[in-house]
């Protein structure tokens, strides 16, 4: 391979990954100086030099050496819709999500950031989804009641089905949002998945 066109891909594979030259230095523990003559074409980096770089971008050298960011718009599109897997278990629109975006993680132009999108609102989603329902399982167990439908049989039934709404509502809304975003990604458009916390950054 000719140094040009690795230069290159570490070059990208750096900007990817948000580093300064001086960060990658500091992480692959190569110098500065290094660092520019590899991405200048200057030298090639072998043996060691390798490892340490491909340490510090978190890839094997081998696909180092083989990497390139591929324009692949069907596979952020199966990348978001699989997402929709949370139909049949919650965790699962976290865990289908994450085992394709690591196949191709840093191989695919945008998938880590659509990724993190992805996975950041499905955790979050996840979070609140249990807490309401370990809410319900308590309150099914220990038979609890709040001060305001204590004694009021009337406002006691409504609560059930307004919590059943509710949860129809969060599952409608998540469909919505995966949707939505599959017609971005394929129409090239930025995808919006709101409201997430950042766990994944």
């Amino acid at each position: 391979m000719k140094n040009k066109e690795l230069a290159k891909r570490i070059k990208e594979l750096r900007n990817r990954k948000g580093f300064s030259q001086e960060e990658l230095s500091e992480k692959s523990g190569l110098s500065l100086r290094t660092i520019q003559r590899i991405e200048n074409g200057e030298t090639e980096p072998r043996g060691d030099s390798l490892k340490r770089l491909s340490a510090a971008f978190d890839v094997n050298p081998d696909d180092l050496i083989d990497w390139t960011v591929l324009e692949d718009r069907d596979f952020l599109t199966s990348l978001n819709l699989s997402a929709l897997s949370f139909v049949l278990f919650p965790i699962l629109g976290i865990v289908v999500p994450l085992i394709i975006w690591i196949s191709r993680k840093d191989k695919i132009r945008n998938a880590n950031e659509i990724a993190k999108s992805i996975l950041n609102f499905q955790i979050t989603w996840n979070i609140v989804f249990f807490i309401g329902l370990a809410s319900i399982m308590a309150d099914l167990f220990y038979e609890t009641k709040s001060v305001i439908v204590e004694g009021s049989s009337f406002l006691r039934h409504l609560i059930w089905p307004t919590i059943m709404f509710l949860f129809i509502i969060m599952y409608l809304y998540n469909v919505a949002l995966i949707i939505v975003n599959s017609i971005n990604i394929y129409n090239d458009r930025k995808v919006f998945y709101y409201p997430k916390f950042r766990f994944i950054k």
